[in-house]
């Protein structure tokens, strides 16, 4: 657990994790909700500036390192902490830029938290274990709170501010700070505070954005997934996984523990308690080293994930990605410059008011879910592939969450304008640069034409081509 010099220099440095420092949040504009959230999303735009590359590496990251290695780390699926999925690289000499990103490591939702207390029941109330690795579960104690952000999140969003400041210095001003939306879910406003708290620390003070908007998720919301109750879910192919992956390692549990009856839900939030502890502990959690050596279980756990996320707002639900189309015709807007055109999830109140949804900064920063980010994807058109097969995972498959939406994922939308060359377009998902074949881009460079990328969201600017109706249809 962080000492308590570190609970200082997370005060010194603004850190909010809602763990321990509530009474500090800023009374918030608009009503939020404590429905659970999965992730935060933060879209940074840098708009008609010419382009400059900085970076410092003077300062070190908040962010702890965990004595858990990086390949394991990587099969935490959604739980897995951000790693750089490829490496950042300046635009070409003499264009423009703009930018998008995401949030940091939380508790158990509210629900996964209860299957986790259940499954811990089970195992702890046998008499003997057999396998030494199960011993710590004599004294063991849980305590992980629930939804809100760990100290290790709260760094995270921090020094995601910190990195884009240092990336993108130059395109702020005293006129032209970052605007700031973020979902109400409370982590979700939270994660945003954070990273505005790590830009403002990055600039010595001098550039301190606000979070202007907080969207509440029982209205129109491009932040939040909630705007489709007719869609699916992933049950069916997540269980067929589970049926598949977990009998095994379900059976080496219950031959331990005598007498613990654990289901193969019950192996799951076992699983799941090796990064939840170890983001919370930082450091690895007693619960790695049961599931460590096995060669199944932190691979099966990665794909179920994958499984859940592309089948529940990817594009494996069919009405997935039209839960992105409001956001997308948000981004179309800021890239020309032009009002938004939509008639789906967007808050039309919000974005027909320059005071709330401006076209005129350099930086814009939206905080959001995961599933939500997910849809967004969708919708634009990334990481389209074979479909997942829900027993039989293909080990080529490019559809992994961890490098999609792992705790503090970022994705970032950069126009550049390239004199006469007119204006471009370049997508990165945690650093890797997206091809763009949807619009015609070169994957060496992931560069395609403005005019070409508008023109390759017809689904978006064409309100889901009927999709998002159906989300409203008598089941």
């Amino acid at each position: 657990m962080p000492s308590h010099r570190e609970d200082e220099l997370e005060l010194e440095q603004g850190l909010l994790s809602g763990v321990s420092r509530k009474e500090q949040l800023p009374e918030r504009p608009l009503l939020y909700s404590r429905r659970p959230l999965l992730y935060i999303m933060l879209l940074i735009s840098f708009l008609g500036l010419s382009w400059v590359f900085l970076r410092t590496d003077a300062r070190q990251p908040l962010t702890p390192t965990l004595n858990v290695p990086r390949n394991v780390q990587l099969d935490w699926a959604q739980y897995s902490p951000y790693f750089p999925a490829g490496t950042y690289s300046s635009p070409p000499s003499g264009c423009k830029v703009d930018q998008i990103q995401r949030h940091g490591a939380r508790y158990p939702t509210k629900g996964a938290s209860t299957a986790i207390r259940q499954a811990l029941a089970k195992i702890q109330s046998v008499d003997e274990y057999t396998d030494s690795r199960l011993n710590f579960l004599r004294s063991f104690k849980y305590q992980l709170g629930t939804d809100d952000l760990v100290p290790f999140g709260a760094a995270q969003s921090f020094d995601s501010g910190v990195e884009v400041f240092e990336r993108y210095s130059h395109l702020t001003n005293g006129r032209n700070i970052p605007f700031v939306r973020s979902s109400d879910s409370e982590r979700v406003v939270v994660s945003a505070q954070n990273w505005t708290n790590g830009f403002s620390f990055a600039s010595n003070h001098r550039f301190n954005p606000p979070v202007a908007v907080i969207i509440s998720e029982a209205a129109n919301d491009t932040l939040d997934d909630s705007m489709c109750p007719g869609a699916g879910d992933s049950d069916e192919q997540t269980s067929a996984w589970l049926g598949t992956f977990a009998p095994p390692i379900t059976s080496r549990l219950n031959a331990a523990a005598s007498g613990a009856n654990l289901t193969d839900k019950d192996t799951f939030s076992l699983i799941s308690l090796c990064p939840f502890e170890t983001v919370f502990l930082e450091k690895g959690s007693p619960f790695c080293s049961i599931f460590a050596e096995d060669q199944i279980s932190f691979p099966g756990f990665e794909y179920a994930g994958d499984l859940d996320k592309y089948y529940g707002t990817g594009y494996g639900q069919e009405l997935g990605r039209v839960q992105g189309v409001g956001y997308v015709n948000e981004l179309i807007a800021r890239l020309t410059n032009s009002p938004v055109r939509d008639n789906t999830q967007t808050n039309r109140t919000l974005d027909s008011n320059p005071a709330t949804f401006p076209l005129n900064r350099s930086i814009y920063a939206d905080f959001s879910h995961d599933n939500q980010m997910i849809a967004i994807y969708a919708a634009l058109g990334l990481f389209n592939s074979t479909a997942l097969n829900p027993t039989q995972p293909d080990p080529a498959h490019i559809w992994r969450v961890s490098d999609l939406v792992p705790f503090s994922a970022r994705m970032v939308v950069e126009r550049l304008d390239c004199g006469k060359q007119g204006s471009n377009v370049r997508i990165f998902v945690n650093d890797a640069l997206q091809p763009l074949e949807f619009c015609g881009g070169d994957p060496r460079v992931g560069i395609c034409t403005l005019k070409a990328f508008v023109e390759s969201q017809s689904y978006s600017r064409n309100d889901g081509e009927g999709d998002f109706e159906k989300c409203f249809l008598d089941s």
